[in-house]
């Protein structure tokens, strides 16, 4: 099935993860995406394991579905001239080189809207393309303390602690894959392409929202609270009988009350401590540890089907074992397998988003290094078999 990008085509020029990240959900909604590679080396990722499939790495794997790879030294007069070749024929190029690199060998954005006027460009880079620290390489771990990100994660008197996943990125490319949408709208209104500036640091910044709020309306600086929550309670993660933890956010008055006949404890409803939210906040220390003791007298599956009898959100800490046995991926497809040509057949996450009309597949599975290269370069740039066999003596693909 089409997707909603269909006809689109996107020039990669990014690595590692957040530009492969924004590229691969460009991919998912149906537009051609070339991958440009280091030719013999390629994405750095394809080795950063184990695990590996069909000698790819599972963290390659899990960003590059839905793209084709050509291999291009760039950095030589013959391969500068074939990638402006394809930009010229292309609606959009991401890339997440340090600034000013891509300005130096005649591929930054000034250069290449005098070749395709109508070109979406869009820079990825730690800290914007303007600014005292414009020139300082971004890695997401790095970004994610400086943006404040890692001083707010962790329990309050342990060490901070870092996301699971490289959320820093995973946020700056969803922001860039939004804004390539937004920037190819206008595009279709005006006839003209633009850059786009977008930054790891201000993305992750803007994504703090209720605490970032927090400081600049009240000038307090949040603090760690684990799987608490700083502004609703209870709303926080809870040890169970069976060694278990659950999630429980009781988020209205109404609710409160459904919980504390839940929990045998009607007497809280109306207590002056506990009786509306702001005072639960600031009670916090009195009450949680009276709750904690109750849930810890029941396992996990009681309290889970106690609380989904009364609409109370909850929810399991699961494993990954469990979230891809979860009841909801199976029908929502969210494993879905598809052939690889050196690993027989791969199990891949699938398209989160659901279009009625345009619902798009998993087309591709992830790229060999250069597995498109002669592809590429004979059906849409119309080099011949002598001329690819040429480049490839020369090193050039």
């Amino acid at each position: 099935m089409p997707g909603p990008l269909e006809g689109i085509r996107v020039v990669d020029l990014s690595r590692v993860v957040v530009g492969p990240y924004c590229t691969m959900v460009l991919g998912d909604m149906g537009a051609d995406v070339i991958k440009i590679e280091i030719p013999g080396k390629g994405d750095e990722t394809r080795m950063w394991g184990p695990p590996f499939a069909g000698g790819e790495s599972a963290y390659y794997i899990s960003l590059n579905k839905d793209k084709r790879s050509l291999t291009l030294n760039f950095k030589k007069e013959k391969g500068k001239a074939i990638l402006r070749q394809l930009i010229a024929q292309s609606d959009v190029l991401v890339e997440n080189y340090r600034l000013g690199t891509l300005e130096k060998l005649g591929f930054g954005y000034e250069s290449l809207k005098e070749i395709n006027p109508r070109l979406i460009y869009c820079s990825i880079t730690g800290y914007g393309n303007t600014g005292p620290m414009s020139h300082v390489a971004g890695v997401d771990i790095v970004v994610a303390a400086e943006a404040g990100l890692i001083g707010i994660t962790g329990e309050k008197d342990r060490p901070p602690s870092k996301v699971g996943v490289a959320i820093t990125d995973i946020l700056t490319a969803l922001f860039a894959q939004g804004a390539i949408a937004n920037a190819l709208y206008h595009r279709e209104k005006t006839g003209r392409g633009q850059k786009i500036d977008l930054s790891l640091f201000e993305s992750q910044v803007a994504t703090l929202f209720n605490l970032s709020s927090t400081y600049l309306i009240s000038g307090e600086i949040p603090q760690r609270m684990g799987l608490a929550h700083a502004t609703i309670v209870p709303y926080q993660g809870f040890k169970t009988k069976d060694e278990e933890y659950i999630l429980v956010a009781v988020t209205s008055e109404k609710m409160w009350e459904e919980f504390c006949h839940l929990m045998g404890i009607p007497e809280f409803i109306h207590d002056p401590r506990f009786d509306v939210n702001k005072k639960r906040v600031i009670n916090r220390d009195e009450l949680i540890p009276m709750l904690e003791e109750k849930i810890a007298a029941r396992d996990s599956d009681e309290w889970l089907s106690a609380f989904k009898k009364v609409n109370i959100p909850c929810g399991r800490v699961n494993t990954m074992d469990r979230v891809f046995n979860h009841p909801q991926i199976k029908p929502r497809n969210m494993v879905v397998e598809v052939k690889h040509p050196t690993a027989d057949k791969i199990k891949l996450v699938g398209i989160p988003v659901k279009y009625s009309e345009t619902p798009g597949a998993i087309r591709l599975p992830p790229p060999l290094l250069g597995e498109h290269t002669e592809e590429i370069l004979s059906d849409l740039l119309g080099y011949s078999k002598e001329e690819i066999g040429a480049l490839r003596q020369e090193g050039i693909v």
